[in-house]
C-alpha cells in the first residue's frame, strides 16, 4: 500500500479516469455495433455525424489513439457509401 499522501491521491484519480475511459470506450463500441446493423442508407447516413463526433472526442481526449479513430471514419463512412 502506499505510504504518501499525494500517491494514494493519485490512486484514487487514476481509478477515476480508468471508470470514466472505460465507460466512453464501452459507449462508443456499442454505437459503432449499432451502426453496423443499420441497413438503410437514409438512416445511416443521418446518425454517422453523431457517431463521428463521438468519435472524435474520444481521440482528442486520448482514449483511443487518432489513427484508430481515422480508420474507425474511414471503415463507417465506406459503410455507408456501400449501401
Amino acid at each position: 500500500m502506499a505510504n504518501h499522501k499525494s500517491s494514494l491521491k493519485r490512486i484514487r484519480s487514476n481509478d477515476k479516469k480508468r471508470l470514466r475511459n472505460r465507460y466512453y470506450s464501452k459507449t462508443m463500441r456499442n454505437a459503432v455495433r449499432n451502426f453496423r446493423a443499420i441497413s438503410v442508407k437514409e438512416e445511416a447516413a443521418t446518425k454517422l455525424s453523431a457517431l463521428i463526433s463521438l468519435i472524435d472526442k474520444l481521440a482528442k481526449r486520448a482514449i483511443i489513439h487518432k489513427n484508430k479513430a481515422s480508420n474507425l471514419k474511414s471503415k463507417l463512412m465506406r459503410k455507408v457509401n456501400n449501401l
